[in-house]
């Protein structure tokens, strides 16, 4: 079942972003399969349950996930990206069931970090990008959180390595991530993100600590021509391009 929805929304978001010569393609492709588990697992069954996507910029895959799910109407996602649209190329509030806006890396998980404090019955998701580590504010959140021990903070970085000008190691190392985490008092757990099962097991982990978990994914998943490409970030789609990347799926 999870597969299969993986590929209807993985089809959507190709569709999509042709129609609209959208980008960050390999950014929304990489997400899918976490996004999948998360919405039918945790927040669809459960109103208390929140997702926040800081990496606001591959907001096409969550609001195809909101569509499949009847958060989002099919007429609503159809205006993605056109001008005076709520459906903007970064996540917004304005869109029905989009919790928090997002787009200007480091915000996401200091806004999470507030609420969570302020409410422990609240459970909220975090998923960030790998590149948007490179961003101080994520750093004192993570210090915050760990100090308060947030435990109803599960947050999720999409390891793909890659970010918008080249590979994260060539940018800023990160690694060792899992080192630096636990050090700050974190549980991590490190997973294969386009696992269903593992991302499953790994969210409904106990904990005693506050949850990091290292997904690591193929930016591009699903697509040979794309995946581990940097070019993929801002290039778009054309027409034979969009044909041979369906015919995959």
């Amino acid at each position: 079942m999870y597969k299969k929805i993986s590929s209807l929304i993985r089809k959507k978001i190709l569709e999509i972003a042709y129609i609209k010569k959208a980008n960050h393609i390999g950014s929304n492709l990489s997400i899918v399969d976490i996004l999948v588990v998360l919405y039918k697992d945790q927040i669809k069954k459960n109103n208390n349950n929140k997702l926040i996507l800081s990496k606001g910029h591959a907001c096409l895959s969550l609001y195809c996930i909101l569509n499949y799910f009847k958060f989002l109407s099919s007429k609503n996602l159809d205006k993605y990206s056109d001008n005076n649209s709520v459906m903007m190329s970064h996540a917004s509030h304005k869109v029905p069931g989009v919790f928090f806006s997002t787009g200007s890396l480091g915000h996401g998980l200091s806004y999470a970090a507030g609420k969570c404090y302020i409410n422990k019955k609240d459970k909220i998701f975090v998923l960030l990008s790998d590149g948007e580590l490179n961003e101080g504010s994520n750093w004192e959140a993570l210090l915050f959180i760990a100090h308060h021990k947030l435990t109803n903070l599960i947050i999720i970085v999409d390891y793909n390595k890659l970010q918008g000008i080249d590979h994260v190691d060539k940018v800023i190392k990160l690694d060792p991530i899992d080192k630096k985490l636990k050090s700050f008092g974190f549980d991590v757990l490190s997973i294969n993100g386009h696992k269903h099962l593992e991302i499953k097991k790994a969210i409904k982990k106990k904990h005693k600590k506050p949850l990091f978990i290292i997904a690591n994914t193929i930016k591009g998943k699903g697509v040979d021509f794309m995946e581990n490409k940097v070019l993929w970030h801002y290039k778009s789609l054309d027409l034979d391009l969009l044909g041979k990347a369906l015919k995959q799926l």
